[in-house]
C-alpha cells in the first residue's frame, strides 16, 4: 500500500525481520494498512512543509485522477477504480479548511497556550483479497425463504444486509427472509470473515444466488400457469402472465408446487472475485494541543470514505464509526509497551490506555460513491477502512498543532510526554524527524548501486 493515492514515480522498499521475545502479533481491523498509510501520509504532510505549500495543496497536486484507472502500482496493486480527488475536496469542504486555516493563524499569532492543528490522510485501502464464497437458499412450502453464507457476523449485521439483497431479488417483505451462519450442518462451506470481504463476496455470492433462485421460482409459475417462463413476471410478489389482468400465482402457490414435485426452491452457489478490491477516502482530524503539557484534546473529526455501492447505508456508517474511533485511538492512546528485558508494562487495563464516550466527539461521516467492477454488486470492504484513514489524520493534526514551533514528527501514539519532548527538542534546536535505519541496514546494497525494478 505504499503507493497510497498519488503519483509516485520510484520506489524502493528495504526489511529485514527480527526474532524478540516480546508478544507475537496478529491481524486486527486494518493489520497494518494504518501504519503503511501513516507511512505515506507523514511523507506527503513533511513534503508539503518542504515544499512551501499547505498539505491539502500538496495532495490535489499529486493524487491519481479518474482516468489514471485500471491503474498498477510499482509493487503490483492492481487498483480498480478510484476517484481520490473528489473524497479529498469533499472531505475539505465538510470541515471547512479554510475558516480552520484562518483560526490556526489567529491562535499563532496571539501565542496561545492550545494550538490548532489541522491533519488530513488520503488512504487507499485493500480488500476481498480474491477469492470466493459460498451463499445457499431455501424456500419453504410455505414461501418463507432462508439464506445461508459462509461469511460469518461478529456484529456487522449481514443478516440484515444479505437478507435484503434476496428481498430485493425476489420481491419479497425482508420479515420474510430469515438468515443462518456458522451452522456447518446447514452451511457446507466458507471463507469466513476478515480482510473486509463479506458483502463484496459473500453478498456476491448472495445476490447470485437469489437471481438463480428467481428464474427456478418464474419457471415453475410459468408451469402452474400453463404459459412460457419468457411471458412471466414478478411484480409486487406475484408472478403473472404479461398483458393479462388477473392471471397469476401468489409466492405460496409456487413454493407448494415446487415442493409437491421434488426438493423445491433451493440454490447453493459459489462465487468467485477475480482480484481485489481498493476502497478510499480521506479523512480531516482537527485537535487542539497545549503547548505547556503535551496534551492533545480531539475536537472535530471528518471522514469521506468509498467503499463503492453501498447496500445499507447504516450499516456503512456504523463500520465507519467504529472504525474512525479505532483508528483515533491507535493516534492517540493506544500502545503496547515493554521494559528493557522484555516483560509488558502494558498488561491490564489499568497501564493500557484506552478512550471512554468522554474522550471522544460525535463523528461526521459521509460518502462517495465509485463502484467496482470486480463483483456484481459494485461493492467493495468499509470494514477497516475507517481505521486506515483516520491514524495518520489525527497523527497529522498533532504535528500540525506544534509545526509553526519547529515540531516535524511525533510518533504513535501521540502521547503528552512524546508531544512536549518534541515541542522542547525543537526549542533546542535538537528536533530532527529522520531517523538513521538500524545498524544491520548498513549490509544492504546502497540504493544508488541498484538499478530500479518495476513489478
Amino acid at each position: 500500500m505504499s503507493e497510497g493515492s498519488y503519483r509516485i514515480p520510484r520506489l524502493r522498499y528495504d526489511a529485514l525481520s527480527v526474532m524478540t521475545n516480546t508478544a507475537p502479533t496478529g491481524a486486527f481491523r486494518g493489520a497494518g494498512r494504518p501504519e503503511a498509510a501513516a507511512m505515506l501520509e507523514r511523507a506527503m504532510d513533511h513534503a508539503a512543509r518542504t515544499v512551501g505549500l499547505l498539505p491539502e495543496e500538496f495532495r490535489r497536486r499529486n493524487v491519481l485522477a479518474p482516468e489514471d484507472f485500471p491503474h498498477r502500482t510499482k509493487f503490483g496493486a492492481h487498483y480498480d477504480t478510484g476517484d481520490y480527488a473528489t473524497t479529498l475536496q469533499a472531505a475539505l469542504d465538510a470541515a471547512g479548511v479554510d475558516e480552520l486555516r484562518a483560526e490556526q493563524e489567529r491562535r499563532r499569532e496571539r501565542g496561545d497556550a492550545w494550538q490548532l492543528g489541522i491533519g488530513i490522510a488520503s488512504y487507499v485501502e485493500i480488500t476481498g483479497f480474491g477469492g470466493s464464497e459460498y451463499a445457499g437458499i431455501r424456500v419453504g412450502a410455505d414461501g418463507s425463504v432462508v439464506v445461508m453464507a459462509g461469511t460469518s457476523a461478529h456484529g456487522q449485521g449481514h443478516a440484515t444486509a444479505f437478507s435484503m439483497l434476496v428481498a430485493d431479488a425476489l420481491d419479497l417483505p425482508l420479515e420474510r427472509v430469515s438468515y443462518v451462519q456458522s451452522d456447518t450442518a446447514q452451511v457446507r462451506s466458507g471463507g469466513g470473515t476478515g480482510g473486509a470481504r463479506s458483502v463484496q463476496l459473500g453478498g456476491s455470492a448472495v445476490l447470485e444466488a437469489a437471481q438463480e433462485l428467481r428464474e427456478q421460482a418464474i419457471a415453475t409459475a410459468a408451469d402452474l400457469l400453463e404459459t412460457a417462463a419468457a411471458d412471466v413476471e414478478l411484480v409486487d410478489g406475484r408472478f403473472a402472465v404479461r398483458g393479462v389482468p388477473g392471471a397469476g400465482v401468489t409466492w405460496e402457490e409456487v413454493a407448494r408446487r415446487a415442493h409437491e414435485e421434488g426438493d423445491g426452491l433451493q440454490v447453493d452457489h459459489d462465487f468467485s472475485q477475480d482480484g481485489s478490491t481498493f476502497p478510499f477516502g480521506t479523512h480531516v482530524s482537527v485537535v487542539e494541543v497545549d503547548v505547556e503539557t503535551g496534551a492533545v484534546r480531539l475536537l472535530r473529526h471528518v471522514a469521506v470514505d468509498d467503499c463503492g455501492t453501498v447496500v445499507n447505508p447504516l450499516l456503512v456508517r456504523g463500520q465507519q464509526h467504529g472504525g474512525c474511533v479505532q483508528g483515533i485511538s491507535q493516534a492517540l492512546w493506544e500502545e503496547f509497551r515493554y521494559d528493557e528485558h522484555g516483560n509488558p508494562v502494558t498488561a491490564t487495563f489499568a497501564d493500557y490506555t484506552l478512550p471512554t464516550a468522554g474522550d471522544l466527539v460525535q463523528l461526521e461521516t459521509s460518502l462517495t460513491t465509485t463502484p467496482t467492477d470486480r463483483n456484481p454488486l459494485g461493492a467493495k470492504g468499509i470494514g477497516e477502512a475507517a481505521t486506515v484513514g483516520s491514524t495518520p489524520a489525527v497523527q497529522n493534526a498533532v504535528v500540525d498543532a506544534v509545526a509553526h514551533l519547529g515540531v516535524r514528527h511525533v510518533d504513535l501514539p501521540c502521547t503528552p510526554e512524546r508531544v512536549l519532548g518534541a515541542v522542547r527538542e525543537a526549542g533546542r534546536g535538537e528536533h530532527d524527524p529522520w531517523r538513521e535505519p538500524a545498524a544491520i541496514f548498513e549490509d544492504l546494497p546502497d540504493l544508488e548501486s541498484v538499478d530500479d525494478v518495476e513489478v
